[in-house]
């Protein structure tokens, strides 16, 4: 399975598919590749199960709302956690690594452009391997 599911065939202009979601929503198998933009508040995305048909695929998602406005939360299959840490000048967001916890961008930090990369990198752990702003594991 590709990890970026591209508009263009054309190595020169190649564009990974964008999905601006509105409303809480699941990110599919078949958008794992694509980013994911959020431009309104509390919404939450829900990650695919990890399979071994999706391992090394990566998902994007990425705040376009207002400075200090969304609450972007991702939600990992209950089997699944999210690992890795993202750094940042005051304190780094650390995801607490437990299975079935969300990853949620902070709405009174939040900033337009903040953005997270997670990679299935084993059968129950998704990884972060970029991204930028304050995120939180969920309590």
């Amino acid at each position: 399975m590709a990890t970026n599911n591209y508009l263009s065939n054309d190595v020169n202009r190649n564009q990974v598919s964008q999905t601006t979601y509105t409303t809480t929503g699941d990110i599919s198998q078949a958008d794992l590749g694509n980013d994911h933009n959020v431009a309104t508040d509390a919404l939450v995305l829900s990650l695919p199960l990890i399979t071994s048909g999706n391992l090394g695929c990566t998902v994007l998602c990425r705040n376009t709302g207002a400075d200090g406005n969304n609450i972007i939360t991702l939600s990992p299959d209950a089997a699944d956690s999210v690992n890795g840490s993202i750094a940042n000048a005051a304190a780094d967001s650390v995801a607490g690594g437990v299975a079935g916890k969300d990853w949620i961008n902070t709405k009174a930090t939040a900033n337009n452009g903040d953005y997270v990369i997670l990679r299935a990198a084993a059968l129950t752990e998704w990884y972060i391997v970029g991204g930028v702003g304050i995120w939180a594991s969920e309590a």
